[in-house]
């Protein structure tokens, strides 16, 4: 009765055995030596991070941890070089120059912009998927609230439309911005339906608002400035009536501080910056340090 029937073939052992999948166990792997997993089910308080960060070949263990950290904080945490120097002991140096590698590869965005008040804060924003958002760019930034009407097609012995006018650009195109500029634009056909504008048109006058805007002009005051004496005529290519007024009376640069002197015609007005030491924003033809953290230059003579 309890003999075996020898004439039944053995049975093929399992391939999810623990032997052939060591990261599934915790029996150690004596031919390889390698990493084994230990993993259990995360069901509360977990974050997800995707392998092109955990694994990435171009950025520093500094950064990759930064950014992972980054990723698990709540919305509106503070994630300024301060207050990171203040959590971790890299020291705001490294955590600098970590800051700076997650910008350079799209896992931070950080945009100055000017407030109510008058101040200028840096925004901050983190990507889980570098390119995969809708605001991966300025210009995806300033179409999002673009009107998705268009003018009709050409028709056949129509002569073909001429290309718009250049118009001035402004010199930091910060993401909002342009967004306020493409709601200024928008906004022009409800106080004269002829000014209707394209989505390529507006694309194109966009940047010109945004130069107005950057003069710390409020948008009332440039939708006066293009709706103002408008003649009374059917306006046949309102956008290029746009592009000029915009280009030939685009107001002066305002001095930075009450009391400096003001700019020469030829003037440049450098882009935003900010500190690679306190974050604070500069204006700078080139990253570095803001007028506070720079360092001292030598004096003439000796101390003492």
């Amino acid at each position: 009765m309890d003999t075996q029937n020898s004439s039944v073939r053995p049975h093929a052992r399992s391939r999810n055995d623990g032997e052939n999948h060591p990261s599934r166990g915790t029996r150690a792997n004596t031919r390889s030596g390698g990493v084994i997993h230990d993993n259990s089910r995360h069901t509360s308080r977990f974050t997800v991070i995707g392998n092109h960060l955990a694994q990435h070949a171009e950025l520093s263990l500094l950064a990759i941890g930064l950014a992972v950290h980054i990723q698990s904080l709540p919305g509106g945490a503070l994630i300024d070089i301060r207050t990171l120097a203040a959590r971790f002991p890299e020291g705001k140096t490294r955590i600098a120059a970590a800051l700076r590698e997650l910008e350079a590869h799209g896992y931070l965005r950080r945009t100055c912009e000017r407030t109510s008040s008058g101040r200028v804060v840096t925004r901050t924003v983190s990507c889980n998927q570098p390119g995969r958002s809708g605001a991966a760019s300025s210009a995806a930034d300033a179409r999002e609230p673009t009107p998705r009407s268009r003018r009709p097609a050409r028709r056949e012995g129509e002569p073909p439309r001429r290309a718009l006018p250049a118009v001035p650009q402004p010199a930091y195109p910060a993401p909002d911005l342009l967004r306020s500029a493409v709601e200024v634009l928008s906004g022009l056909r409800r106080g004269d339906p002829r000014l209707l504008l394209s989505a390529t048109e507006v694309e194109h006058l966009a940047p010109a608002v945004a130069a107005w805007l950057e003069r710390d002009l409020p948008p009332s005051a440039v939708h006066h400035a293009l709706t103002v004496g408008l003649p009374p005529e059917p306006l046949h290519r309102p956008a290029a009536l746009l592009a000029h007024r915009l280009a030939a009376q685009l107001p002066p640069v305002p001095p930075s501080t009450p009391f400096s002197a003001p700019a020469a015609p030829d003037a440049v007005r450098h882009p935003l910056r900010n500190c690679e030491t306190c974050d604070r924003a500069f204006r700078a033809p080139a990253p570095g340090h803001c007028r506070d953290c720079r360092p001292e230059p030598p004096g003439p003579y000796p101390a003492g």
